[in-house]
């Protein structure tokens, strides 16, 4: 960016940790996850930023689902995870509950916020919001899938809960189909995908450019379908 004036740059894994530590300066999500997805310019510094987190709250408020005063149960501690547990407790989450078949990893992502604990598999049931950070179900078309293709026990999810899946190859997989069976509200991942990248163009072009979401999505919809 220096030496060729590159305006900006969007960074993917397995480059986000090493851009966090090579940046000017690092914006608050970045700074507490250690990790960068956008890098632009303020004046003469490099400025690091994570839209991953805001962009997973932003395709929520899209459908109508306010992540304030609730209870979320997040599945996984990874990468994915860790934006979600973050983002939720900037929007006001008041009880995020880790579930990961690692303690150890899920201990860490836990202590992101204060509003978030290492779960148990009753806080699934418990939670208004329920969300798979994991990548269980990742290509598996919903009349293939299986008791492991699943990231917990339909058993858990009731009507009335939100159910998100990261995942967004199906853009419906099983678990989320299932899950509207049984009466929840169901986000599918493609949403923080777009919203993300819609902030990342905020972040580069300016709070005045206008981002076309819906263009956005109609676009990786016909990218997903072309696959």
């Amino acid at each position: 960016m220096r030496s060729l004036g590159i305006g900006g740059l969007s960074v993917t894994m397995p480059h986000k940790i090493d851009v966090a530590q090579l940046v000017d300066r690092l914006d608050s999500a970045a700074a507490a996850l250690h990790t960068v997805n956008t890098v632009s310019w303020d004046g003469d510094q490099l400025v690091g930023s994570s839209t991953d987190g805001a962009g997973f709250v932003a395709s929520l408020a899209d459908v109508g689902v306010e992540v304030a005063g609730t209870r979320v149960a997040v599945i996984g501690a990874g990468g994915a995870a860790r934006s979600v547990i973050d983002a939720l407790a900037r929007a006001g989450a008041v009880d995020i509950a880790v579930l990961n078949r690692s303690k150890n990893q899920a201990h860490k992502a836990a202590a992101l916020a204060p509003a978030a604990t290492v779960g148990l598999v009753s806080d699934i049931s418990r939670a208004d919001i329920v969300v798979n950070a994991t990548s269980v179900g990742m290509g598996v078309a919903p009349a293939d899938a299986g008791d492991d293709d699943m990231p917990c026990s339909l058993g858990l999810l009731r009507a009335g809960q939100v159910v998100v899946d990261l995942v967004y190859y199906p853009l419906e997989t099983a678990w989320v189909r299932r899950a509207a069976d049984l009466g929840a509200t169901t986000v599918d991942g493609l949403g923080m995908l777009v919203h993300q990248a819609a902030l990342q163009q905020q972040i580069w072009l300016g709070d005045d450019a206008v981002i076309d979401t819906s263009a956005m999505r109609v676009a990786a919809e016909a990218a997903l379908a072309a696959s």
